[in-house]
């Protein structure tokens, strides 16, 4: 299979939900709604939504009734970086290729876009999606998921211990906690959520988050050597960005071909979890080894 094609297919398909999820910026009150398209409609990979569908996929499930828990997960992602480019956070002037949002808008106004794209996410999760719906059980499993990978001890517990870090000379194992719960966390509550949508059996479960975690690893290794050696026109903002705040990061520890290298065994291990898998986890296969081959 072609991963570019599949990409691009369930890209657009995520975008089209989002672009009508969204109410209209013409409606009250009308800032708000355009900050928050601002942001959410403005491009990216959208991995996150495309891992829930391929797990779901692997797992014989395809309809459409997945699609508002898979965008439920760009609507967290979007709310996380809006966040993180405060100037109390990480202060970046360009996301995606754009100025960030509070530049746009103002501080004020980006935090309260984050809000709102935040909790939509959850209200995406809780309602009834037509004759083809999931069942209450698997709706409040989902919402757990999402509450956990995203909340206090997923990726906000991981931005927490982040900001902690700066300028300060940390052991590989506290780097390791760190990017499990900030980057990892939502990743494996996006496969999770895709085995919960496709009804995967406890020991299926247990493989795709194995699988989760080690992508995970892998996303954060591969984002970690593109701020060193990407420009800005391929990662959409500026590059470098980690040394000049003091972070260590990956290539810290093990170089750039180290890092490079401790992401291919990622994604190795990461395969040996989809063993007992058919065919149809192919796009799940193929996406592991684009986190790490990726330029953006």
């Amino acid at each position: 299979m072609d991963i570019h094609q599949y990409l691009d297919q369930q890209r657009q398909r995520i975008d089209h939900y989002l672009e009508h999820s969204l109410p209209a910026s013409l409606c009250d009150p009308e800032q708000l709604y355009e900050s928050m398209r601002y942001s959410l409609l403005a491009g990216g990979k959208r991995v996150r939504p495309i891992l829930t569908i391929a797990t779901a996929q692997a797992l014989s499930y395809d309809d459409d009734a997945m699609l508002p828990f898979a965008a439920s997960l760009e609507f967290i992602h979007t709310y996380s970086l809006v966040h993180d480019d405060l100037p109390a956070m990480d202060d970046d002037d360009y996301r995606r290729g754009r100025l960030t949002n509070h530049k746009v808008y103002g501080d004020g106004m980006a935090i309260l876009a984050g809000d709102a794209l935040q909790t939509m996410a959850f209200g995406l999760c809780s309602q009834d999606a037509g004759p083809h719906s999931l069942t209450t059980s698997q709706q409040l499993q989902i919402i757990r998921e999402l509450a956990f990978g995203s909340g206090h001890q997923g990726m906000v517990g991981g931005q927490v211990m982040d900001i902690q870090a700066e300028n300060q000379e940390v052991e590989l194992s506290h780097l390791q906690k760190i990017h499990a719960h900030k980057t990892g966390q939502l990743i494996r509550a996006a496969v999770r959520i895709g085995g919960i949508i496709g009804g995967a059996s406890s020991t299926q479960l247990d493989n795709l988050t194995g699988y989760a975690e080690d992508i995970g690893l892998a996303f954060q290794i591969a984002d970690d050597v593109l701020n060193m050696v990407g420009t800005r026109e391929e990662l959409g903002k500026d590059a470098g960005t980690d040394e000049k705040r003091g972070k260590q990061t990956y290539p810290s520890f093990f170089g750039v071909e180290g890092s490079k290298k401790l992401g291919e065994d990622c994604v190795e291990r990461a395969m040996t979890r989809l063993e007992s898998f058919d065919h149809q986890a192919d796009p799940l296969r193929k996406i592991a080894s684009y986190i790490i081959e990726r330029r953006s």
